[in-house]
């Protein structure tokens, strides 16, 4: 498996409520993160993700874009909350591999409007 199908590999298992099996393949051990919101250590994120996946079970990630280069892969996705009327949301994962391994990720988002003037839309 190569770092792109990795990255799409975690975010989809991730994404689908299989958070502590995506970590476990996926994420190393030394992993750091860079979402404002969260303690930038492997753990806190991985809680976070749990969580999330409990208060919002019906959730899936379409990914749009991947891009490679080097130990760096970046994704573009869609994510859809099916158990909610709530607004898909784009967002773009950074990936950065050692090993195999994720070990630094960053992650931006932006809700997307359902009458957006911009005619080219988010993908």
């Amino acid at each position: 498996m190569n770092k792109k199908e990795m990255a799409v590999s975690f975010l989809k298992a991730a994404a689908s409520g299989e958070v502590k099996a995506a970590y476990d393949k996926f994420i190393a051990s030394n992993f750091i993160h860079h979402n404002q919101y969260f303690k930038g250590d492997r753990t806190s994120l991985m809680v976070a993700m749990e969580e999330a996946s409990k208060t919002h079970p019906n959730k899936s990630i379409e990914v749009k874009h991947v891009y490679e280069d080097g130990n760096t892969v970046v994704t573009h996705s869609q994510v859809l909350r099916k158990d909610t009327n709530a607004a898909p949301i784009a967002v773009v994962h950074i990936f950065r591999f050692e090993n195999n391994k994720v070990v630094e990720l960053w992650d931006l988002g932006q809700e997307l409007m359902k009458d957006s003037p911009n005619e080219n839309g988010a993908f």
